[in-house]
């Protein structure tokens, strides 16, 4: 049984790591990762995993090959499951194949997970496909790298093949590349492109000719890493090219939900090809367990049990668990949510409800129940606590209720500074807020003066509660949620394109 994975992380976009590197990067006790490897990838990793990176980028080494071949040995030795994770496939170019030499050296087994090489995921992603009937039977992938005996690649030989030429890590060298190919008989007019962090929402793709592609990129400011092609397949891409049509392609968007929250707004973020930037403002702790326990083995005194969050169905659920419960102890309660998330959560353990009000607010729910509750109902409501009173003050008035506070928000702690350079350089183009305590730590943690800290970016509140809030600030809302959700805040950012 192999201890240790050569895993191909995929061409940049993070879906596209195969399932089999996804199940390896979960069981690795080490996971010593490249540059080009996505970071998202990292959260698949168990708790507890030793995270190594050991990038390479040019003229900019952190460690030698040799030493990272060791290091590998070393920790498999150490009877670590090793997971090394390197961008697109470990033997295109990676020297994958090295690191496997090592380790058959040392008699240590190993398994390699190919990887969506972007020669092909990478192309494709830039709208170009890599082969194309009547245009290209062959491709061919060649080193851009100057060799160490010669500053030429053997163009006299590559200028006379017949099918699409693609070249990896030679945006350093594409003068050379272009010129070469030209001396060696190929026509300057030959459609050629430059794919810049393909598959990534920083793709940048640059369509010219074999003799002016080096200037192109130049002029656009094309840097590694990047792909060159060479060949009557790019005249494709305007049909073929998706990935920089999509609605959010190119925009960098702060996220500053709670990280166990963050993943459904990032990933939508991502499918609509936009790039989202994580920056937790908040942590969610339970707390009053042992309240919230007493109040489970009474459940069946309650007429109505009403959930406000995700965060407070999955805490009232998991201490059902714990209690040795289930969904049937909630016996004959109506249930009522407010918002569609919390809806979901609770349709995940099984129970839909039976009052959501149009417009997600305490306000509307309100305007629903007061019609339906009477006098002798009782009203279990197990929520944050810090939430706003009028809901309970409000009910009281009607029928009995209860009100645990089962979880509290508080500021995450962590080092946000990459997030501030980029705010200081305008590189973001939008900030979205989902709650008032997300819009609280962030403004504490931007200091005085927010709002000029801000290079620009745009903010984007889920609902009004959250906008007064950056408002009382100082801030200004650029864009309020017409529903008061993720696909609202998504479709806010949709509609500004």
């Amino acid at each position: 049984m192999s201890n240790v994975y050569l895993v191909g992380a995929g061409c940049g976009e993070p879906d596209l790591l195969t399932i089999k590197g996804q199940k390896a990067i979960a069981k690795a006790g080490v996971l010593i990762y490249d540059w080009l490897a996505n970071p998202s990838l990292l959260s698949y990793a168990k708790e507890g995993c030793e995270k190594i990176y050991v990038g390479k980028q040019a003229g900019k080494h952190t460690m030698r090959q040799e030493d990272i071949n060791q290091l590998i040995v070393d920790k498999a030795m150490a009877g670590k499951t090793v997971v090394r994770l390197k961008g697109g496939d470990p033997y295109v170019f990676g020297r994958g194949g090295e690191e496997g030499e090592a380790l058959a050296a040392a008699g240590i087994a190993f398994e390699v997970v190919p990887g969506i090489t972007s020669v092909i995921g990478g192309l494709a992603y830039a709208g170009i496909p890599v082969t194309h009937r009547g245009m290209a039977t062959s491709f061919h992938v060649i080193t851009g790298h100057r060799q160490p005996s010669s500053d030429s690649l053997d163009y006299d030989i590559y200028a006379k093949l017949k099918g699409t030429l693609v070249f990896l890590m030679g945006i350093g060298n594409i003068e050379n590349i272009c010129s070469g190919l030209q001396k060696g008989g190929m026509d300057a007019d030959a459609p050629a492109a430059v794919v810049h962090r393909a598959s990534s929402p920083m793709q940048r793709t640059v369509v010219g000719t074999l003799g002016t592609l080096a200037h192109d990129a130049a002029e656009n400011g094309i840097t590694a890493p990047g792909l060159i092609v060479i060949g009557d397949v790019v005249t494709k891409r305007d049909a073929l090219s998706f990935f920089e049509k999509k609605p959010l392609f190119g925009k960098k968007i702060i996220v500053t939900r709670a990280r166990a929250q963050s993943s459904q707004l990032m990933e939508r973020i991502s499918e609509l090809g936009g790039q989202s930037i994580e920056m937790p403002m908040i942590e969610t702790r339970p707390i009053q367990a042992e309240r919230l326990s007493a109040e489970i083995a009474r459940l069946a005194n309650y007429t109505y049990v009403i959930f406000t969050s995700e965060n407070g169905v999955d805490i009232f659920f998991d201490a059902l668990r714990k209690a040795g419960k289930d969904a049937r102890a909630l016996g004959k309660a109506k249930i009522a949510v407010i918002g569609k998330g919390t809806a979901k959560a609770l349709e995940a353990h099984g129970i839909a409800a039976d009052y959501m009000p149009w417009e997600f607010v305490g306000e509307a729910l309100v305007d629903m129940l007061k019609n339906i509750l009477k006098p002798d109902d009782k009203i279990l409501i197990p929520r944050a606590g810090n939430a706003r009173p009028y809901l309970v003050d409000t009910l009281k008035k009607i029928a009995p209720v209860t009100e645990i506070k089962i979880y509290e928000t508080v500021r995450a702690d962590a080092d946000y500074s990459a997030v501030k350079a980029m705010l200081a350089c305008g590189e973001i183009d939008y900030i979205t807020f989902a709650s008032s305590s997300t819009v609280e730590n962030f403004v504490a943690e931007m200091g005085e003066k927010a709002q000029s800290k801000l290079g620009g970016a745009k903010l984007i509140s889920i609902g009004p509660q959250t906008s007064q809030k950056i408002e009382e600030h100082g801030l200004c809302v650029y864009a309020q949620a017409n529903e008061y959700t993720i696909d609202g805040i998504l479709e806010v950012l949709k509609g500004d394109q």
